[in-house]
């Protein structure tokens, strides 16, 4: 099976932030919750950068090695996706991912912690296919439909990657040989000695 994953080209990244509006149209997000977001790295700064985050679905992940309950899991395609029932909203998850992906609903007038919510990849949850249960919890199920996550698709650079991993890696590789070693290309110069 196909191992999912997101990339960001931060060279093609503009800040239009039509990932994170996608996916919140997309998802019915909640008010205050983030599933993507984009991040302008060396703000002001000559070589500015802007990369769109998520959760990395990551192949050993963290959120899923503290949490207390198990209420992770890692689908055939290496989706990292989570049982919103069995979540107690401890907050381990967060303190744990190193993308800031497990995002948490302030409900009520003192702020108190509801059930975690993160990117699913589009891959929805542990509900059946299509079922009302499933868009209500977690958003609409994109991969069972056989579509890729809406972020990527509506990225007007395409500078959002998201599918098999060999793919985006491949494509990705091909970007990079086509900018013939551009100073502007992350880690060239060091990988290269260019001077």
């Amino acid at each position: 099976m196909a191992k999912m994953k997101f990339l960001c080209d931060e060279e093609r990244c503009i800040e239009c932030n039509a990932c994170v509006t996608a996916c919140k149209n997309e998802h019915e997000v909640p008010w205050g919750v983030n599933r993507r977001r984009v991040v302008t790295l060396d703000d002001g700064l000559p070589g500015e950068k802007s990369i769109s985050v998520a959760c990395m679905h990551c192949t050993d992940a963290p959120c899923q090695a503290v949490c207390p309950v198990d209420c992770f899991y890692t689908t055939e395609d290496g989706v990292v996706l989570h049982d919103k029932d069995i979540c107690i909203g401890c907050g381990y998850c967060f303190y744990a991912c190193p993308f800031g992906a497990p995002q948490y609903p302030q409900e009520g007038a003192f702020g108190s912690r509801g059930k975690m919510d993160k990117c699913t990849f589009c891959a929805g949850g542990p509900e059946e296919d299509h079922s009302h249960e499933e868009l209500e919890k977690y958003g609409r199920n994109r991969l069972a439909e056989g579509k890729l996550p809406l972020c990527a698709e509506m990225c007007s650079t395409k500078s959002l990657l998201a599918g098999d991993g060999d793919v985006v890696s491949e494509l990705f590789r091909n970007r990079v040989v086509r900018r013939q070693g551009r100073q502007e290309a992350w880690g060239w110069d060091t990988a290269y000695n260019v001077k």
